[in-house]
């Protein structure tokens, strides 16, 4: 499958399911294709000035109306929560897990001012990144997601587990900081909702 295969096939995928969303009358691109170029961009794993260089270089024929680089970037960031469609619907079983996503060797921690990540711990070793936080139901499929960068414990997730009490029973590891969650009085309360795996 070539790259203008996959984009073409892909942008079709997007379109069938956002394509209730009207276009702006203003807007030079169609929903389904900010969601496209923002998916492309997020599988092509480069730099913001990177891809769009390719996307120009390469695919400009695909995207004829693509506004300046900025812009561009601006749209992915004001139209994310049309990402949420693609998210799994909850089923009665589901389970929620952290991991963490090391961006650097600690070793080169503090070395650029453009350092995204913080350092934390993460299976038992040190990492500069980020933590990613799955909520996914029982054919493994994500219903729910969150991030934050390392240095931030897995107890602040609580909330994401909250949003489905009513529907799913959402199971962990047992030795999981999300087990417990912080009441505004400063309480902790083991969350009834959550089963624990030993």
């Amino acid at each position: 499958m070539t790259t203008i295969d996959f984009v073409t096939a892909l942008f079709y995928e997007v379109d069938e399911q956002i394509r209730a969303i009207p276009q702006h009358l203003e807007a030079h691109l169609w929903p389904s294709e900010v969601v496209t170029l923002g998916l492309l961009h997020a599988l092509k794993g480069v730099g913001n000035r990177a891809f769009y260089r390719w996307l120009t270089r390469d695919y400009r024929a695909l995207f004829p109306r693509l506004p300046e680089r900025t812009r561009l970037f601006r749209l992915f960031v004001t139209h994310q929560d049309w990402t949420q469609i693609f998210l799994a619907a909850p089923t009665v079983l589901g389970v929620i897990d952290t991991y963490g996503i090391e961006l650097i060797h600690p070793m080169r921690e503090g070395r650029s001012p453009q350092q995204i990540g913080r350092k934390g711990v993460s299976n038992h070793r040190w990492i500069v990144g980020g933590t990613l936080c799955l909520v996914l139901n029982q054919w493994g499929l994500v219903v729910a997601w969150t991030c934050a960068t390392a240095n931030v414990a897995d107890n602040i997730f609580p909330w994401l587990i909250r949003q489905f009490e009513e529907c799913m029973i959402v199971l962990m590891r047992h030795d999981s900081a999300c087990c417990i969650a912080t009441q505004a009085d400063g309480k902790s309360e083991d969350l009834p909702e959550v089963s624990r795996l030993t």
